[in-house]
Order: C-alpha cells, then sequence, then structure tokens
C-alpha cells in the first residue's frame, strides 16, 4: 500500500442516492478504493438540495455505512459534484498584453488569464463553479494545447465557464458543513463521470459522455483534446419511474423495481405475451402488466433525453460522424436493457457503456464496477489532480489505511497480482497517459503530460 499518497473522498450527492467513496492511489498510479458507504437520498429533486435536513440525514448515513466499512477512516473533506437544471455554460475570450515580450511564457500568466475570467458578467443569482481553458493562442499562432515556454507579445484563450445558482451551491455546501464535513472542491458531475469512464483515446478521438442519474442526464462533449460543451438535461430515472407509475397506475416502489428487473429502451425487443403480476392492494385484486406497455413508456422518456442529447450536439456542430469515439453511457440509468440501440438509432452514433473501472486497482468488489459510482470516481480522480498539480494544500494522512476485505473480490486473483516487470513497466506507462493528465488538460496540469511526451520521445 502507498501510504505516500493522501486519502482523497468523493462525496456524489444525487437524487437517488447518496454515495461516499474514500480512495488513495497504489503503486501503479491505480485507484484503491479503502472506504465506500451509499445511502437512500430523500431530500434532493432533480440533481438540487431542497431539503437540506433531509440531505443531512443521508449525507451521515452514507458516511456511517463508508465508517462500517473501514473503521481506521478519518473523513473531514470531500469532493462534492453538483448537477441541476440550473448549471449553465457560456464561451468567453480572454487575452493579455505581456511587459516582458523577451522572456518566456510562465504558468503565473497563464493562472491570470484564468482568474481574469472569473470577472465575466454572469446573470444576478448566479455563479462561477469552474472556468476551463480550451486552446490558446500567441501572437499570430493559433489553437495551441499549451503556450507555456512559447514568447510573444498577447497571449490568449477561449474558455467554456460553468455557471450555477447561488442558492442551489450554498444548499450543498450548507447540508455538507452541517453533516460535519469541508467541501474541498464543487466539481461539474458529467466532468466527474467522464473522468472515470474515459481513457486517453477517448479523449483525441472525441466523445460525448452521457450520464443517467436519478434526477438529471449530464452531457460532456468532448473533441481534439478539448471540452467543447456541456449541459444538464433536467430528466433523469426517476422520471421513468413516475412515468410508469402514472402510466400502470402502481405504486413508486413496484415502478422502481419493474424498471430494473423488466424493463427495456426498446419496445420491439418486449414480448408481447410476457406480463408482470402485481398483488393488488389491500385485498383489492393483482394487476397484470404487460412487458411491452413497460417498455413503450421506458422508450418514450428515453427518446427524448436522447433527443435533448442530439440537439447539443447538433449545436456545437457536433452531430453526425465527427466523434469517433461515440456516444459513452454512464450513470444508474446506463443500466436500461438494450439503452445502446436505442442510442445509436436516436443520435446515429455508435455507443457503450462507460464503467468506472479505467483507473481502478483490481481486485475491488463489483458493486463499484457500475456505472452509478462514475461520477463519485471521478471526484477522487479529480482530487487527485489537484493534488499531483500542486493546485489545492493536502495533508498527508501517513497511517497504514489497508483496503477492507469487505471490498476485496473474495475469489483468489492470483494472477493479477504476478506481474512481469514489463507489465508493471507498461501499466506505468499506460497511466502516465491517461486520467493523469485528464484534469490538467482543462487547467494548468497540461504541462506535466507534453513534458512526459517529449521526455519518452528523446
Amino acid at each position: 500500500m502507498n501510504n505516500e499518497q493522501p486519502i482523497i473522498v468523493g462525496l456524489d450527492i444525487g437524487t437517488t442516492k447518496i454515495a461516499a467513496i474514500a480512495g488513495r492511489k497504489n503503486e501503479f498510479g491505480k485507484l484503491e478504493v479503502i472506504g465506500f458507504g451509499r445511502a437512500n437520498s430523500n431530500g434532493v429533486k432533480h440533481g438540487q438540495v431542497l431539503n437540506i435536513d433531509e440531505t443531512i440525514k443521508a449525507i451521515r448515513m452514507a458516511l456511517d455505512n463508508c465508517y462500517a466499512s473501514n473503521p481506521n477512516l478519518e473523513i473531514s473533506e470531500v469532493y462534492v459534484g453538483i448537477a441541476g437544471h440550473h448549471i449553465k455554460s457560456l464561451q468567453t475570450r480572454g487575452d493579455i498584453v505581456r511587459h516582458q515580450t523577451d522572456d518566456e511564457i510562465t504558468q503565473r500568466e497563464i493562472d491570470q488569464l484564468i482568474a481574469d475570467q472569473y470577472k465575466t458578467y454572469i446573470p444576478a443569482g448566479d455563479q462561477i463553479i469552474d472556468v476551463i481553458p480550451q486552446e490558446f493562442t500567441v501572437d499570430n499562432f493559433q489553437n495551441i494545447p499549451n503556450p507555456i515556454g512559447y514568447g510573444g507579445v498577447k497571449v490568449g484563450a477561449n474558455f467554456h465557464i460553468i455557471t450555477g445558482d447561488k442558492n442551489a451551491i450554498r444548499n450543498i455546501n450548507r447540508a455538507v458543513d452541517k453533516s460535519g464535513l469541508r467541501t474541498k472542491d464543487l466539481v461539474l458531475q458529467p466532468l466527474a463521470s467522464a473522468a472515470a469512464v474515459m481513457g486517453h483515446e477517448d479523449l483525441e478521438a472525441g466523445v460525448a459522455i452521457v450520464d443517467i442519474g436519478g434526477g438529471t442526464t449530464d452531457l460532456a462533449v468532448f473533441y481534439e483534446g478539448i471540452l467543447k460543451h456541456t449541459a444538464v438535461i433536467p430528466f433523469g430515472g426517476e422520471n421513468i419511474t413516475n412515468d410508469i407509475k402514472t402510466g400502470l397506475g402502481v405504486l413508486k416502489t413496484q415502478a422502481e423495481q419493474m424498471k430494473v428487473q423488466f424493463g427495456s429502451a426498446l419496445a420491439n425487443e418486449a414480448k408481447a405475451n410476457a406480463f408482470i403480476t402485481i398483488p393488488g392492494l389491500r385485498g383489492m385484486p393483482a394487476k397484470e402488466i404487460s412487458v411491452k406497455n413497460l417498455a413503450n413508456i421506458i422508450q418514450a422518456r428515453m427518446n427524448e433525453i436522447m433527443d435533448f442529447v442530439t440537439y447539443h450536439l447538433k449545436q456545437v456542430g457536433l452531430d453526425g460522424r465527427t466523434l469517433n469515439g461515440g456516444i459513452v453511457l454512464t450513470g444508474g440509468g446506463a443500466q436500461l436493457k438494450h439503452l445502446i440501440q436505442l442510442t445509436e438509432y436516436v443520435t446515429g452514433l455508435n455507443a457503450r457503456i462507460g464503467f468506472p473501472t479505467e483507473h481502478l486497482a483490481a481486485g475491488h468488489i463489483e458493486e463499484l464496477a457500475k456505472p452509478t459510482y462514475s461520477t463519485c470516481i471521478g471526484l477522487i480522480l479529480k482530487g487527485y489532480s489537484d493534488y499531483e498539480n500542486n493546485r489545492k494544500h493536502f495533508e498527508h494522512q501517513f497511517r497504514k489505511v489497508e483496503v477492507p476485505q469487505t471490498l476485496k473480490k473474495t475469489e483468489a486473483t492470483e494472477e493479477n497480482d504476478i506481474l512481469s516487470e514489463e507489465e508493471v513497466q507498461a501499466d506505468k506507462v499506460r497511466n502516465r497517459k491517461g486520467i493523469k493528465d485528464f484534469w490538467g488538460k482543462f487547467k494548468d496540469g497540461i504541462i506535466d503530460l507534453f513534458k512526459e511526451e517529449e521526455d519518452h520521445a528523446l
């Protein structure tokens, strides 16, 4: 176990569940989960904290379950995901004229350029959550991924600015504070999910990450290594459950169970002669529900969500065949049967399910590999990006905290443990090109990637 690395905790405050995952990188740069807890969420609607007391209760329960999985843990600060239909994004342009034109461009000047964007005018009641540089220009040179080391008179960049409602942000911070924790940073959920399910190749090929949560569907679009667009679609798995409840006249718990067990995103794939028997309430006769009717309801709502995705891709001119990486579906809603086929049919792009195993160490329990936990694992990766690029102060926890048996796979995984020297080196190189540099693509950390690539090329 690599005790030289800090323990970082991701807290995903969702509409249907709240998850807390504590992780630490091992010597191969892979995430080992050393604490995991979840709880049902009651105080959140469409990704926004509406009932602070209920949310605090759920956060505390998720934390208690996390401590129960590993009593050696001490959690004081967390990376928190943010979503909700109050999230908006805008594109801006920023430039600075340099005084010392003979000197090379430094990180300090790039930081100044980013800091200036926080003064951008946004509507009253909103607040800037993040400023993400896209591509830089130096004098007449365009599309520079990283201008450090260049010389020139004027340096500028295009920026993707993410904003949210002040009250919604305040409510999240308040719920976290009152749960006895400190918010280390707020991270847009689709960016966290993208970090968990995306590799270096995806970033290069161009990909749309569609995170189908309980209350919202989050979208992040990457093209030529740059974050091009983010959006929050105000529908998710909870809307499908409510549609089933209303359309078939059943209880919400029954609707949820039917969706998970028998649901399909394609009505044509459902058997016409299959029925689900629902017990009657208080002595009333049992209900027979057609599996095909159930699929029709689910397909109608999923079609609507995918139409929104197509609309957003058209907005940024990335519909059609431009995204070679296609669509990556993640989040709890991605587990619906036949969703890949429906997505490909509606959007005209290839689709796959994104599992958060891309950066997880081997030997973890299967529960953690579900798309449901993509955001939470991505939040830990965001924390590690901050740590590795010295963006925030971290207190090392040098106490020896092992991966508890409850979070390890039960079957023997000896073949995974015995790696040749070549495999260890290959793993290190793969990881170096992977998510370590993902967040740095958007912020100052990008330098490390290019320096390392040059070192290997020499």
